[in-house]
């Protein structure tokens, strides 16, 4: 097969394989892709299925366009003619009929057949018929386009491990059912809570696994940082955790479009590690920053509630649950978690041996049940409010305690 070469340098792009088709009685199939001379996929132009016939007289052979097929973004193009001998064309956009790229000679189509059919343009005797100059432009795209499968190799394992990641993430939020589906309901409370922790532990560690590995082969994606910093916190490597999310922040900051959820996402997770660590003051702070800086910042102050709660840090949860009302007084949990957490103040009337609770709880009780009436912790709250004695009735809002410094 002759191939007859002409001078053209084309885009990088990236090729895929085709996919394949039948064939009628009397039609075959061409399918193929066009690699231009730096030897990446062209993305762009027409191949043309030509005809080619001599005439009775002398002259030159006469040429009939046949078919003409685009070129996809994939460098990839196909169809379908009658079957014969042929002259393969490829033009690029806009190119004039009398021009061509490049061109491949007594191409045999047969009927019901597929035939793959390639236009190289990175083949010896191409490039060696090249100028200097379109030599040096075309190694210079070569060298563009390796660069860029190896960047995108990366980008594609990155893309893996981080779906990894998500999934771990969503099973450590399902790890208590999970337990309860490996060792049956009626398993002892510590053998839950024993299975539970293994598996947040074994799925927190693989993204920490995952994490280190993707930090150190793209180190300037925030993302990777803020999953790693995530995966120590819940493996408790709180250390580790604080540096890694102060470097998302800083990070994220100077990006050139900051994101506001990761910046939010960061500040609430060194939030939670000062919470855990006892430092209050700093905790606060930081969720602070979470509300500020992604806001509607409600969730973060809500979070910062339901931590200190788990912590049975009263104070801390009752005036982080303040701030949560501030940012958004439709939300009924956190009024829920204001009495929960006043109610540790709770005292016992010694005459009637009723609950006596403290000012403001009851009012915050109230006010779950208004914005929740059948909310979870509905009747639990109304078993409280039937059984308490306040020792003074307060407007909902009164002597609020101050976030503990």
């Amino acid at each position: 097969m002759k191939r007859n070469l002409s001078l053209w340098l084309g885009l990088l792009a990236f090729a895929l394989l085709p996919t394949l088709a039948q064939t009628s009685a009397t039609t075959g199939k061409i399918h193929g892709h066009v690699i231009n001379p730096s030897g990446a996929p062209e993305t762009k132009g027409t191949v043309t299925v030509v005809s080619v016939t001599k005439p009775a007289g002398p002259g030159s052979d006469k040429l009939t366009d046949i078919a003409s097929f685009p070129v996809n973004a994939n460098g990839e193009y196909s169809g379908e003619v009658e079957h014969g001998i042929y002259k393969i064309v490829f033009r690029t956009p806009e190119m004039p009929r009398d021009k061509e790229a490049d061109h491949v000679d007594n191409v045999h189509i047969v009927a019901g057949q597929d035939l793959l059919q390639d236009i190289d343009m990175s083949r010896k005797e191409y490039i060696d018929a090249m100028s200097s100059d379109q030599k040096k432009q075309a190694e210079e795209f070569r060298k563009k386009n390796a660069d860029a499968l190896k960047a995108n190799a990366v980008i594609k394992n990155l893309n893996a491990d981080l779906k990894t990641c998500e999934q771990d993430f969503k099973d450590v939020d399902t790890a208590h059912q999970a337990a309860v589906q490996a060792l049956g309901a009626t398993a002892s409370k510590a053998d839950l809570d024993a299975k539970e922790a293994e598996i947040k532990t074994a799925k927190y560690t693989e993204v920490e696994t995952l994490m280190l590995k993707d930090t150190a082969a793209k180190p300037d994606a925030s993302v990777l940082w803020d999953h790693l910093a995530h995966a120590q916190l819940g493996l408790k490597k709180y250390d580790e955790a604080e540096v890694n999310y102060k470097k998302v922040i800083e990070m994220d900051t100077a990006s050139k479009k900051p994101n506001p959820q990761v910046q939010g996402d960061a500040y609430s997770g060194l939030g939670e590690i000062y919470a855990r660590t006892s430092k209050v003051p700093e905790a606060n702070a930081a969720f602070d920053s979470a509300a500020k800086a992604n806001p509607p910042g409600a969730i973060y102050l809500k979070n910062e509630a339901v931590i200190f709660s788990n912590l049975g840090n009263g104070d801390a949860q009752v005036a982080a649950a303040d701030e949560a009302i501030k940012a958004d007084p439709t939300q009924a949990l956190p009024f829920y978690l204001k009495g929960q957490g006043l109610i540790q103040k709770a005292t016992i009337d010694n005459a009637t041996g009723k609950m006596i609770l403290p000012p403001g709880c009851a009012e915050a009780y109230q006010k779950y049940l208004e914005l929740a009436p059948t909310g979870m912790y509905a009747a639990d709250v109304k078993a409280i409010l039937a059984e308490a004695t306040q020792t003074h009735n307060t407007a909902f809002g009164a002597d609020k305690p101050k976030k503990k410094k």
